[in-house]
């Protein structure tokens, strides 16, 4: 593994010169100095929190989590400056009160995992350009990729996960065009390194294109994940495919495929696939869901693997598919949602199995509340509950969040 690391250093050096040279050309032909000023005196500053109560109850560990958490987050961003703005966030992550918890770097590994360790944070920082049709993006930014399934920004945690990177994004009026080069992925586990580490260093190139075609749409998506240090490595791989979504007489019907091989310093030999299908419909004031998504196996050697997306949102919220098995997951999967006066209702059931061979993983019951509270205050209440049947631990988790935005 060192080895490894060690020849992807030159790679990495001319990755880091790539992005300051497209760094450099959003700043190539700067409007005048004149109304600079201006632009960072007419500049907008703002201030979010989130408050949350997380409990987990795992099987296999002596003691139940209980983490007691607060984000605080402050960003800027500059008024225009010709064509160019500019932006920073900040945010701080504390506990309040109650840390019986494993946030991956306090040590307390009697306790299960949630994932929200403590410190500041430089979640942003960025400048853009647009010109006509064309954004240019450069340093530390979000980029969320459609339904997040591949490349997202895991906002669920207190710590999101951004980006650094240079982005170019070109709008019409039926066709967006999207690429990035990343060549670090600040993670949820940050700032400093625990039991995963904070950041992957990266030479990702990462494109999709959307086409819209009537009442849907039409995205392909090329990644070349190359992951350069740590647990990273063995997650590199180049990812292609294509989704659909769209409505037809009432009913919404949305699918994807995608093929997936090693890549970069990936120890791995595999070829894997990757496909789901959906259908919704409203009937009574009930939206129904029923969808059914296959990360493939090659063999049981090794499964179909989502390192940078937001895991968090599909495949159960208790979190026990992270890491796709070797065996790959199937899941199956119906979710009822409903709004109750100012309350919106959601219910989920999942049922997992393995793509390679006939073992049932589990099955999974997942439920959610939310409400406003005003007119900056919002919350929301999260159960699940993950019954296995034999693969990874039972486990029930819920949640209680309160998110000021002004």
């Amino acid at each position: 593994m060192l080895d490894a690391t060690k020849s992807a250093l030159p790679d990495l050096r001319r990755t880091r010169r790539f992005a300051i040279v497209g760094l450099a050309g959003l700043l190539a032909s700067p409007p005048s100095f004149a109304g600079l000023a201006d632009a960072l005196r007419d500049g907008k500053s703002n201030v979010s929190a989130r408050y949350r109560y997380e409990s987990v109850d795992q099987d296999g560990l002596p003691n139940d989590a209980s983490a007691s958490t607060v984000l605080g987050r402050l960003n800027w961003s500059s008024a225009a400056w010709g064509n160019l703005t500019a932006g920073i966030e900040a945010d701080f992550v504390g506990v309040v009160g109650i840390d019986d918890y494993n946030s991956t770097t306090n040590g307390k590994t009697t306790y299960p995992v949630v994932a929200d360790p403590e410190g500041l944070d430089l979640n942003q920082a960025r400048v853009r350009r647009q010109s006509g049709a064309v954004t240019m993006t450069g340093g530390r930014q979000r980029i969320l990729h459609g339904r997040q399934r591949f490349l997202g920004g895991v906002a669920w945690r207190q710590n999101e996960q951004t980006y650094d990177a240079v982005r170019i994004e070109s709008k019409g009026d039926d066709v967006t065009l999207d690429y990035s080069f990343i060549a670090n992925v600040n993670r949820i586990f940050g700032p400093e390194d625990g039991a995963q580490p904070a950041d992957w260093q990266s030479a990702i190139h990462a494109f999709r294109g959307v086409w819209s075609i009537g009442d849907g749409e039409i995205s392909a998506f090329a990644y070349d994940f190359d992951l350069q240090n740590d647990n990273g490595i063995p997650n590199s791989n180049r990812t292609y495919g294509a989704e659909y979504t769209g409505e037809h007489g009432g009913f919404t019907l949305s699918g994807g495929i995608a093929r997936q091989s090693p890549s970069g310093d990936s120890p791995l030999d595999y070829d894997a696939a990757w496909y789901w299908v959906e259908g919704k419909t409203s009937l009574g004031g009930v939206t129904f869901t029923l969808g059914h998504e296959v990360l493939g196996s090659d063999g049981g050697e090794a499964g179909f693997r989502m390192p940078v997306a937001t895991l968090h949102k599909f495949n159960g919220w208790t979190d026990r598919f992270l890491a796709t098995p070797a065996a790959g997951l199937e899941d199956t999967y119906l979710t009822m949602a409903e709004d109750w006066g100012k309350v919106s209702l959601a219910a989920t059931l999942h049922a997992f199995s393995a793509n390679e061979g006939s073992a049932d993983y589990g099955k999974e019951f997942d439920l959610s509340a939310s409400m406003p509270l005003g007119e900056s205050l919002t919350a929301l209440f999260k159960f699940a509950t993950y019954a296995s049947d034999g693969y990874a631990a039972d486990t029930t988790k819920w949640w209680l969040t309160f998110t000021y935005r002004p």
